[in-house]
């Protein structure tokens, strides 16, 4: 069996969610086995999961559970995962996937692999796939162990419909309370978070003030994108750290990553060189960033992107 953490927030099911079930559900058809789902705490429509591949959903309710602790989840979901018999556990390669696949894994004696993004082969073993070297090669792995825990990138694989809605069964499994108290948790509202975005507007120093922000915003708004920018944008205080993309920031693998302003520093092209399509604004015409660019703009960005954002408002409008 494939057991999937589905991620909520607020108890809705986040787009990781579906994407992590539609994953588990093209493992379980390579291993000739089925995919159930697991949600921990409220839910809302946590039937849904049966739209992507889900035969069963279990939830898991416990007051210890109201508020996210490493510790607490992993008993958990470990336990969900016993009771069930799993052998493939798969988790969002997320903030909070991150903070259990190493826990999962000690407590479950299983191989784990943290950031994959292809679905695992079975010929001659269980073999999975992932980025290395700040995504510029591929390693395949092989997990020999009973038990298997996985992480699946973001926007790695896309949500797809192969079923109908299933009902929730409650699941019970011992959970105790952790060592620590989270007494709050404060969110970034109102944005898709760049992990999941699809799409991005991002800018740096050539923007030359937080003042100027305002076109970029605009841009961001007319595509639905979300908005990030570069280390030194975040480090000087222009923009807020969540925003910050780069490898000392936060990785991310949009369909279109429009960068303007940005130079393409080596650190910077490792949170993004994922992207699926990238497009560079920038007046210098030697700027690294080109090279990595699928598309490139050699032109002011104060000149460049405000007319981007009206090209787009008017074809918006024609279609």
């Amino acid at each position: 069996m494939v057991l999937v953490f589905a991620e909520t927030q607020k108890g809705k099911l986040k787009k990781a969610a579906f994407e992590a079930v539609t994953y588990g559900y093209r493992t379980a058809q390579a291993l000739g086995s089925e995919c159930v789902a697991l949600v921990i705490g409220a839910a809302e429509d946590a039937g849904q999961l049966g739209k992507y591949g889900a035969s069963k959903v279990y939830q898991v309710e416990d007051p210890a559970l109201e508020k996210f602790d490493s510790q607490t989840y992993t008993r958990a979901i470990a336990g969900a995962a016993k009771e069930l018999d799993a052998k493939v556990l798969v988790l969002s390669h997320s903030t909070t996937g991150k903070s259990l696949l190493g826990r999962l894994a000690a407590r479950l004696d299983a191989g784990s692999v943290p950031g994959v993004n292809a679905v695992p082969t079975t010929d001659g073993g269980f073999k999975v796939r992932k980025p290395v070297f700040s995504g510029k090669a591929i390693a395949e792995m092989e997990i020999k162990t009973d038990v298997k825990v996985l992480s699946l990138m973001g926007n790695a694989i896309q949500p797809e419909v192969v079923g109908d809605n299933v009902g929730v069964e409650a699941l019970s499994v011992p959970v105790e309370a952790g060592r620590i108290t989270v007494k709050d948790v404060e969110r970034v509202e109102g944005t898709v978070p760049l992990p999941e975005a699809e799409l991005v507007v991002s800018a740096g120093r050539g923007m030359k003030g937080p003042e100027n922000w305002g076109i970029i915003e605009e841009l961001a708004e007319v595509l639905g994108a979300t908005t990030a920018c570069s280390r030194p944008v975040a480090d000087t205080g222009w923009r807020p750290h969540h925003e910050h993309v780069g490898q000392t920031g936060i990785a991310i693998r949009p369909n279109l990553y429009i960068a303007a302003g940005i130079s393409g520093a080596i650190q910077h092209l490792a949170g993004v060189n994922n992207s699926k399509t990238i497009v560079v604004i920038n007046k210098d015409p030697d700027a690294p960033f080109f090279k990595a660019a699928d598309y490139g703009v050699v032109g002011d960005l104060f000149e460049v992107v405000p007319r981007l954002t009206e090209a787009l408002k008017k074809f918006k409008a024609e279609n």
